[in-house]
């Protein structure tokens, strides 16, 4: 079993979730997260007087799947999640211990 960690633009989040559910992954993390990297920031108005935010959003998805869909995903991710710009996203793969199905 393999962890991916998806960090991608809020835009681009919808994209990859379809690709996420074409796989056949039936369970998800989606998370709000903020971040900055090569992006600087940027600038914003407010009340007429310029800004600098350090932190963008970001959508956080977490998944869990077997070896073989991990690299299936993290080859058509990153295709979902491409614009172009700086700032696209990072999936991050770790191994898990999976023991099987947990019952409550």
């Amino acid at each position: 079993m393999k962890q991916l960690t998806i960090v991608v633009k809020p835009f681009r989040a919808e994209a990859v979730l379809r690709v996420v559910a074409g796989m056949g992954v039936t369970a998800c993390a989606v998370r709000e997260a903020k971040g900055y990297g090569r992006q600087k920031g940027y600038l914003d108005r407010y009340r007429g007087s310029e800004y600098s935010t350090a932190y963008l959003p970001k959508v956080e998805i977490t998944v869990w799947v077997t070896d073989e869909q991990a690299e299936e995903l993290a080859d058509k991710v990153p295709r979902a999640a491409r614009t172009g710009r700086i700032g696209d996203g990072k999936i991050f793969v770790v191994p898990t211990a999976w023991p099987g199905p947990l019952e409550f």
